[in-house]
């Protein structure tokens, strides 16, 4: 009496355990998104990292680098997270070995 008959129509299948290969196919769009967004954005860029990573722990003094902030230098002296970077004759500034995004060919600044 309380209860709506299209309430209790549906009811008993509802209830009735759903197919569980109905589940899966629904399921199905969800996971492939997921497949396709960690070989097209997530893989490519935990590899990116990692070549940034022996990038800047293959850095040696001497090594001409550019800077996320556009600065050309030569590095003239390492530490564990920090270098000295000589921009000009006589110019050193201390920066982090992270912000380096790039290191030149050898006799690339003049």
């Amino acid at each position: 009496m309380f209860i709506s008959s299209a309430f209790a129509q549906t009811a008993p299948a509802a209830a009735g355990g759903g197919d569980m290969m109905s589940s899966l196919t629904s399921m199905l769009p969800l996971v492939l998104m997921f497949a396709v967004l960690y070989f097209v954005m997530i893989r490519p860029q935990m590899k990116k990292q990692k070549e940034h990573r022996a990038m800047i722990d293959a850095l040696a003094k001497g090594d001409e680098v550019v800077t996320a902030g556009g600065l050309l230098g030569r590095v003239t002296k390492i530490g564990e997270g920090y270098m000295n970077l000589e921009l000009a004759t006589g110019v050193e500034v201390q920066m982090q070995r992270s912000s380096v995004v790039q290191v030149l060919p050898k006799g690339t600044m003049k």
